[in-house]
């Protein structure tokens, strides 16, 4: 088996835990953690191996953050209990799509001016992107959803317009993840807030 045939392998599966974190995010299951863990580790070896040093360094810093989330939605919630679903204060919304901008145009115009890279911005702007959804979707933040919505978008946008048609298709069945994990924590989250109500109703009758 050659070293080309080995990687293939790597990438196979590591698609596969990919598939299976996002589903498993989607269920709010705390096993998407370990299974992110995996998928990100197995993209290191991979991004290493064909050179692709900054994704190498994404990959590194999602390790961090599989961990971060992991932990914290273990004990995260109210008297270290388990983390529920909540949404930012429009403020903070506006302060994260602002940073997203702004990291956009800062990590574009860098990648475009000492790189070759093909479709800087773009590209600049998944990598900030998906920093702030993993970090907000670590916290349990319903917007978080919203971002890894738009990353897969423009990402499927990316991929076609380089000719990478499969990966432009795993992006489009993440997109469509993304869509049901939004419909499907905003559900939750109203679950959550009539709960409350439900029970003084039971308790009184």
């Amino acid at each position: 088996m050659t070293a080309m045939d080995t990687m293939t392998i790597v990438e196979a599966v590591a698609v596969v835990f990919g598939l299976v974190c996002v589903w498993l995010t989607v269920k709010q299951n705390i096993w998407c953690w370990p299974t992110g863990l995996v998928q990100v580790a197995l993209y290191v070896v991979i991004f290493y191996s064909v050179k692709l040093y900054s994704d190498l360094i994404l990959h590194i810093i999602y390790i961090v953050m599989q961990v971060y989330g992991w932990h914290h939605w273990l004990r995260g919630g109210q008297n270290r209990s388990k983390l529920p679903v909540s949404v930012l204060k429009p403020r903070a919304l506006l302060l994260w799509w602002g940073v997203c901008g702004i990291g956009t145009i800062l990590l574009g115009y860098f990648m475009r001016q000492f790189t070759d890279a093909a479709a800087p911005y773009p590209d600049a702007f998944t990598t900030i992107a998906s920093l702030i959804a993993q970090w907000l979707m670590a916290r349990k933040k319903l917007e978080s959803w919203w971002f890894w919505v738009s990353v897969d978008v423009v990402a499927v946008g990316v991929y076609i317009y380089k000719s990478l048609f499969m990966t432009a298709g795993l992006y489009t069945v993440f997109l469509v993840l993304a869509i049901t994990g939004l419909f499907a924590w905003r559900r939750t989250l109203i679950s959550d807030a009539l709960a409350p109500a439900v029970a003084v109703e039971s308790s009184l009758s």
